[in-house]
């Protein structure tokens, strides 16, 4: 063998499960045909962060005067706003790269086809340097992400130009006046949030009957009421019949209600969910078992086929990079044979909008339909000192606790930073806390952690500042 792992794709899943195969003394070599870091950190994650917080520094100066503070001149340097995002992600896929020569793994630059081996498949790579290179090792992972979703009968098909992807709306050449945004998912969201942030007239379409319909149905409400308080607007329960360029911009054409309608903006950004990176693997030759365009593995990562593995993206939801990296560590933990952490841990889901909004386990719904009985706290921002210090009294903390045994269910929260204090429920959901241990917990004063504290308490007709 040439090594003991080889890992298909450098994303946030693939990278750590190599470096943790090198903790764990195996030669280890990833095969990554683009950029180290993947999609999260060269196209998502990172760089939208980049570019939502020049979007909330820019939205601050509309409130200088809230804070006894002016300033003379307001406006935005579009091509710099969109260069210092790009500078981040260069600034971290190099990172990677010096992490990948401190774990001593073998970074090979090209495109993986998957071949019959044993007792894993080997790997032939079509180099980016020219020529090819098969290798070979004891466990392959398949860590080759996702990428955004089309539907070509209604003319979801991204040009790069005036219908754009994920990619195309980081990097556009000038800032559009208008846009039409398909889809309120997180990506959708964040996209409608920045760009109206800047000024653009922004309408998000969606086809079910609210927005951010994964979380909570409070929280999504909320949202909905602050990203129109904020200037954006909603067409809801809208489905796409229709998209095409008109004129020198994009037309949309919906099914509302029965009725039909048209919209009309300079360019539309197709946000519908996303689709594995399964193609030229070689996996039908292999007999690897798909399920609607993602591999098919077990609660290790294993596939069906010996000594291959698949995690992150392309082995399904949740379509994270936290989900992804946590399965890459315990995927090789598993094959080292050590005792790792369980892909049953509960994992957090962010919106990094304005307001930002997260959560993790069930929402109040999904416990009730689940046949929980169930205890419900809430509490406002609106009545939290830190929040009317700071003028981010928008939003609110909602938990859900299993009436029984008090085992907290699910924690749902839209506000300033909550994507910040969200790990505070995920560990004590990780660790089997009840409401007895968080209403136990001493939380620091004053911060706007606190509110978990009260909607903990709530939950028990206990709440402090309601």
């Amino acid at each position: 063998m040439d090594f003991d792992l080889i890992v298909i794709g450098a994303g946030p899943g693939g990278y750590v499960a190599a470096i943790r195969a090198a903790q764990l003394g195996m030669k280890t070599a990833i095969i990554e045909r683009e950029n180290l870091g993947g999609i999260c950190l060269n196209w998502g994650c990172i760089p939208t962060k980049a570019l939502l917080k020049t979007a909330e520094t820019y939205e601050h100066l509309d409130h200088l005067a809230d804070y006894g503070l002016s300033i003379e001149k307001r406006g935005f340097d579009f091509e710099k706003v969109v260069a210092r995002s790009r500078g981040v992600a260069k600034t971290l896929s190099g990172g990677i790269a010096f992490l990948m020569k401190k774990n001593k793994i073998e970074v090979i630059e090209g495109a993986a086809k998957l071949e019959k081996g044993s007792p894993a498949p080997k790997v032939t790579v079509a180099l980016k340097s020219g020529g090819s290179r098969t290798v070979q090792a004891k466990h392959v992972i398949i860590a080759t992400g996702a990428r955004a979703r089309v539907i070509p009968a209604v003319g979801m098909v991204p040009d790069g130009e005036r219908i754009w992807t994920y990619r195309e709306a980081m990097t556009p050449k000038a800032m559009p006046k208008s846009l039409i945004v398909i889809g309120s998912g997180a990506i959708g969201i964040e996209f409608a949030s920045f760009y109206r942030a800047l000024g653009a007239g922004v309408t998000v379409v969606e086809a079910m009957d609210r927005i951010l319909p994964v979380e909570d149905e409070e929280v999504s409400a909320a949202a909905l009421k602050s990203f129109e308080k904020r200037g954006l607007k909603f067409r809801i329960g809208a489905k796409v019949t229709k998209l095409a360029k008109e004129g020198s911009g994009v037309a949309i054409e919906l099914e509302v209600g029965g009725k039909s309608e048209k919209l009309t903006a300079e360019k539309a950004i197709v946000a519908v969910g996303i689709e594995g990176n399964v193609e030229n693997l070689g996996l039908e030759a292999l007999g690897v078992k798909l399920d609607r365009g993602h591999i098919v593995n077990d609660k290790h990562g294993a596939t069906n086929v010996p000594g291959l593995y698949a995690i992150g993206d392309v082995a399904g939801p949740p379509w994270l990079a936290h989900k992804a990296s946590h399965e890459g560590v315990h995927c090789v933990e598993h094959i080292a044979g050590k005792a790792g952490p369980t892909l049953d841990s509960p994992i957090p889901g962010c919106t990094y909008a304005d307001p930002q909004v997260a959560s993790v386990g069930l929402t109040e719904a999904a416990a009730k339909k689940a046949g929980y009985a169930v205890k419900v706290g809430r509490y406002p921002f609106q009545n939290h000192g830190k929040a009317i210090a700071s003028g981010d009294t928008d939003g609110f903390v909602k938990t859900v606790f299993d009436a029984k045994t008090g085992a907290l269910l699910g924690a749902h929260m839209i506000g300033h930073e909550v994507t910040e204090m969200i790990q505070g429920y995920v560990i004590a959901m990780t660790m089997e806390a009840t409401e007895a241990e968080l209403m136990g917990t001493v939380f620091p004063h004053p911060t706007m952690s606190e509110a978990m504290h009260e909607a903990t308490l709530a939950a028990y007709g206990q709440a402090l500042h309601v």
